[in-house]
């Protein structure tokens, strides 16, 4: 065999083996993922002739269903219309996928290997898609919503035990029934407040002192500090070189950290995160699941990190871009969304057990077969037990007789923390955040609340009300 004759033998085998590859990574590795992909019109089109599973809440409420059309074609209604818009999602031909509807469309389009889907296709029929239950809690959705009161924000609430999500608001939300086209769609897109954005997994926002609770977790389980050690809440400390000011310049001098804590001593906690530094502050910050974008089964694209964002990425604290001391207060160059504050609180709450946060519990294929059965898993272990109920006992101070009073509940101890994030200072502009979890002993929700724009309103006032009628709703 000559040499020309080697050459040609040679790019045809490369050639070959190329196209193995790449159909193989299109047929079987990535074939879920293709035919989920929204700009895949062609299986779009196909699973308009799939009558989709059903979704529904904790308790049997229907929050998304399939309606058959005359032409045999199917249509997607979501009866309780925006009331779980952001989480649920929705399913057209035009518009793709998004939410719920998008991260489980292969159980939801009948994709599963369960006897009757088999008999399905060996006899030419049409597959069933299964039925999908989630965690979600429509009451207390009602009551998020209505705390919100039209204002932009968001609250996440969630079972510190489990993980799962019983609240995901989003204001301004939308009604997924009106997404029927791709206009549609755009109108929405380019609405004042952007209402297809979940604010809760895909906002950044400022944490403000809710993130004294991550400060307090380092500073505790480190061995650095204990509830009752002596911090400086001087007013005007030099932080980074720079003057660090108490909320109304108060000048506290030596305080306990508890007492750091229940009045959120802004100078104290500054000290105290310069003392503990910037690694073991990122330690903890990533057992929280900081710097990654948030765990939960939503889609790819409506989930975003939390952590220091600096010169247009995410960095860790480590970064010398990074002014820790106002990182350890809420400050600098923070941005977190409001499920992974819930998360902080969430994992205090279940003795330092952080656990993965997710929607969706199961899945039913028509033969009553389980497809997908989501069970609580750990995320991991942020701190002893030892350390959560010391973080525990300084919550409840601020809740009891701090900056928190306005989230106490009747008969029931809570945990929390406020915050009051700077968005403009010379208007006066405020964000009010407010994270909590009850009962303090034994908690069964944890709660995250933000308004992402007041005139001068305070994390206390405005934003711990709606973590009371949350929490009070999931615990009746």
């Amino acid at each position: 065999m000559n040499g020309p004759i080697v050459r040609v033998f040679g790019v045809v085998l490369v050639l070959f083996s190329l196209l193995v590859v790449f159909t193989t990574r299109w047929t079987v590795l990535e074939r879920d993922e293709l035919q989920d992909n929204p700009q895949n019109k062609r299986a779009l089109i196909a699973q308009q002739k799939i009558d989709r599973g059903a979704i529904s809440a904790a308790d049997g409420t229907t929050l998304a269903r399939s309606v058959r059309r005359s032409d045999g074609t199917y249509t997607r209604r979501y009866p309780q219309q925006g009331l779980f818009a952001h989480a649920v999602g929705y399913s057209y031909l035009n518009p793709g996928t998004a939410g719920l509807e998008r991260f489980y469309n292969g159980p939801l389009t009948g994709r599963g290997e369960g006897l009757r889907q088999t008999l399905r296709r060996l006899q030419g029929e049409r597959p069933q898609g299964d039925d999908l239950r989630t965690a979600l809690d429509p009451a207390a959705q009602q009551v998020a919503l209505d705390g919100l009161a039209g204002r932009t924000g968001a609250v996440a609430a969630l079972d510190p035990r489990t993980g799962r999500i019983k609240v995901m608001a989003s204001v301004p939300g939308y009604d997924p029934n009106v997404l029927r086209s791709a206009s549609a769609t755009a109108r929405l897109n380019t609405a004042p407040g952007s209402p297809l954005f979940n604010r809760t997994t895909q906002a950044g926002y400022p944490p403000g002192s809710t993130f004294k609770v991550v400060t307090a977790i380092a500073a505790i389980d480190s061995g650095t500090f204990e509830p009752g050690s002596t911090v400086d809440g001087s007013n005007g400390a030099e932080i980074s070189g720079v003057p660090l000011n108490n909320v109304g310049n108060v000048d506290y001098g030596p305080v306990d950290l508890t007492f750091a804590l229940t009045k959120s001593v802004n100078t104290a906690w500054a000290r105290v995160g310069e003392e503990v530094g910037a690694p073991t502050m990122q330690r903890y910050m990533d057992r929280l699941g900081f710097n990654r974008p948030v765990q939960v089964d939503l889609p790819e694209s409506e989930r975003r990190p939390s952590g220091s964002f600096c010169k247009g990425r995410f960095v860790r604290a480590t970064n010398p871009c990074v002014d820790v001391g106002r990182m350890a207060i809420g400050q600098d160059k923070l941005q977190v969304t409001p499920l992974q504050m819930a998360m902080v609180a969430s994992a205090v709450a279940n003795r330092g057990r952080l656990m993965r946060p997710y929607l969706a519990t199961r899945a039913i294929d028509p033969d009553g077969r389980v497809t997908v059965d989501n069970q609580p898993s750990e995320f991991s272990e942020v701190m002893s037990a030892s350390s959560a109920r010391k973080v525990t006992e300084m919550m409840t101070r601020v809740v009891g007789e701090g900056t928190g009073t306005a989230a106490a509940l009747q008969g029931i101890e809570v945990a929390g923390k406020s915050g009051t994030a700077e968005r403009d200072v010379q208007a006066n502009i405020t964000q009010p955040w407010f994270i909590a979890f009850a009962p303090a002993s034994s908690p069964r929700v944890a709660v995250a609340v933000t308004i992402e724009r007041t005139v001068g309103g305070f994390g206390g006032t405005d934003a711990a009300p709606i973590a009371a009628a949350v929490m009070e709703s999931l615990l009746r």
